[in-house]
């Protein structure tokens, strides 16, 4: 979508911008978000699934063939990307309300994760040219 460069970790502000980086309540969890449309007009939406892991993907994947659009979706689980910094830095910023403190935390695990990350939106774009 064009919100980082993948090419170089971004800076706090830069991550700071983003629409739900540190944003997210406990009430967003389940909830389909759309993000907006890549360069090559696929919808992009984000799920925070919390706990549900794989059950969350199974289902969205079932409900898609139940409408018969499961060609047309690609669920990623990026929880394979996430580090304990970022865990940590989230939970004592969004769950303790510590944000000076969590913040910090999690952009450190965010840039340091920020390779992995973009690599996964790479292999996911490339799968959509399929």
């Amino acid at each position: 979508l064009k919100m980082l460069d993948p090419a170089r970790p971004p800076a706090f502000e830069d991550m700071m911008l983003l629409p739900y980086f540190d944003k997210t309540r406990n009430i967003d969890f389940g909830t389909i978000r759309h993000m907006g449309t890549d360069d090559l007009g696929h919808e992009v939406y984000v799920l925070g699934k919390k706990n549900m892991g794989d059950r969350c993907t199974a289902m969205i994947m079932s409900v898609a063939r139940l409408l018969g659009v499961e060609h047309e979706v690609i669920a990623v689980n990026c929880m394979s990307r996430v580090n304990l910094f970022m865990m940590i830095g989230g939970f004592i910023s969004r769950r303790l309300g510590w944000t000076t403190i969590g913040r910090p935390i999690l952009f450190r695990g965010t840039r340091d994760a920020f390779r992995n990350i973009a690599n996964l939106v790479e292999i996911t774009r490339l799968k959509t040219m399929q």
